[in-house]
């Protein structure tokens, strides 16, 4: 089995950067997604929504590259639980439990790479190698 170490936390960064990556493409690549996000943003007291925006979705969608190629993957995690945090804070406070589950599952996705790191089959693991050679 030592042989397989390292292949679930592969997978599981490919799900969650993933996930993060596709839940924002269409507010890249669609102008009116991204104005009704900062009209969202909006209807919750979010300061410069118009900026909030897009800085929201733009940092979500280079983290869950770097997530994908397991790039700087602690500091993406702490970028990305800072984000959650804010978006639980904001929104997802008030949504019942089974509501704010895909969140709270996400956070804590962020949560676990912080801690573990990118992994045996990351771009993260290829530099430390490097360096210590």
């Amino acid at each position: 089995m030592d042989s397989f170490r390292g292949f679930g936390l592969l997978l599981f960064r490919l799900f969650l950067g993933g996930r993060i990556f596709l839940g924002v493409w269409d507010n890249v690549v669609n102008s009116s997604k991204m104005a009704e996000f900062a009209s969202f943003l909006d209807s919750f007291k979010v300061p410069y929504p118009n900026l909030a925006a897009p800085l929201s979705v733009y940092a979500q969608m280079i983290c869950g590259i770097l997530i994908i190629i397991g790039l700087q993957t602690r500091f993406v995690a702490l970028l990305m639980i800072i984000n959650f945090l804010v978006a639980f804070f904001v929104v997802d406070r008030h949504l019942s439990l089974e509501q704010m589950t895909p969140a709270l599952a996400m956070l804590f996705g962020a949560i676990l790479l912080l801690f573990e790191g990118g992994g045996r089959f990351s771009l993260d693991e290829v530099f430390d190698r490097k360096k210590s050679e």
